[in-house]
């Protein structure tokens, strides 16, 4: 499938950053981006014990037509705690919770959110495999995936999508997975990029957070490491000002330029920062910028892993870290 250029993530509506506006401002904003252009949402049975696909639900009734679909299932919240479960009847019964949730018949894009490394892929593929051919879904996805579980799922059934990790300040992909996604004809699905807020420049103090904040937790938002990150930002927004964008903008026109297969999904809780997002797209911006914000925010001027040790064990794609 061919999935428009850019899309939405919904997940801050209801999850993880900040606090979630309420359901009728959520829902507002998603109608909004669509009467922005947005043509892409993503969400999952994580977000908020499934109510971020009750929004997005509400949202998209009797405009399902507008937009491609995204869900994810694999990790879900049980007693409120997050598990990672991908056995195949985990799955089956995700995607009809989903559906519900949802309000629809048809997903579009459903990805596994997490390898169940307690499960070969090719039976969590398998079993999404089924739902493609029930109708429940169109084409299958994968988040926070290696090349080689890229290729052992390819091996079982196709997929359109890996959604992993990519911006400026979080190269993963660019050890493996950014070429072999291009190279299979499957769309690189950057989340997370703008830093979660870091390359928006949306954050002055991390220690301000909310206490539920999943950047808390995070090393780069952490003391440690915060000061020396903190300290690339006002560099960062002199190139956005010579560039005539806003720091978002500058970190979405880069990652837009690393492939014609490489779809950001920034999210928001702010529809004028929906809007300028969605503004990055049709806009040109030279070269040699680029290649400075590259050499700017990068791999060797960031400060400390992207997740601790427990978000480290979650996911399968390749790090920096493991790789030094």
């Amino acid at each position: 499938m061919r999935l428009p250029r850019m899309g939405l993530g919904c997940m801050s509506l209801s999850h993880a950053y900040g606090t979630p506006p309420s359901l009728e401002d959520g829902v507002a904003l998603v109608r909004s981006a669509l009467d922005d252009g947005v043509q892409l949402l993503d969400t999952a049975t994580l977000y908020g014990g499934g109510r971020n696909e009750e929004l997005v639900g509400r949202a998209i009734a009797g405009r399902r037509d507008e937009v491609v679909l995204a869900s994810k299932g694999g990790m879900a919240l049980v007693d409120g705690v997050k598990v990672i479960d991908g056995r195949p009847e985990t799955l089956r019964a995700q995607v009809d919770a989903s559906l519900r949730r949802l309000g629809v018949e048809h997903i579009d894009l459903y990805y596994l959110h997490r390898w169940d490394k307690k499960v070969p892929i090719a039976e969590s593929v398998g079993a999404l495999a089924e739902m493609v051919a029930a109708g429940k879904i169109g084409a299958i996805g994968l988040s926070e995936v290696s090349v080689d579980r890229l290729r052992e799922a390819l091996a079982a059934a196709p997929i359109a999508a890996v959604q992993n990790e990519y911006s400026l300040w979080s190269r993963n992909p660019e050890l493996g997975i950014l070429d072999a996604t291009r190279d299979a004809g499957v769309a690189l699905v950057a989340f997370s990029p703008v830093g979660r807020g870091y390359l928006a420049d949306s954050i002055t103090d991390p220690e301000q957070l909310p206490p539920k904040d999943i950047r808390r937790a995070m090393p780069r938002f952490q003391p440690e490491h915060w000061a020396a990150n903190a300290a690339l930002l006002p560099a960062w927004r002199a190139l956005a000002a010579e560039a005539g964008r806003t720091p978002a903008q500058l970190a979405l026109a880069w990652l837009l330029s690393r492939g014609d297969h490489v779809v950001p999904i920034p999210g928001s809780t702010d529809a004028h920062h929906v809007r300028e997002n969605q503004r990055s797209l049709g806009t040109v911006v030279d070269p040699a910028v680029l290649v400075r914000a590259g050499e700017l925010i990068d791999t060797a001027t960031v400060s400390g892993p992207r997740y601790n040790a427990t978000g480290t064990s979650e996911v399968d794609a390749e790090s920096f870290e493991a790789a030094v």
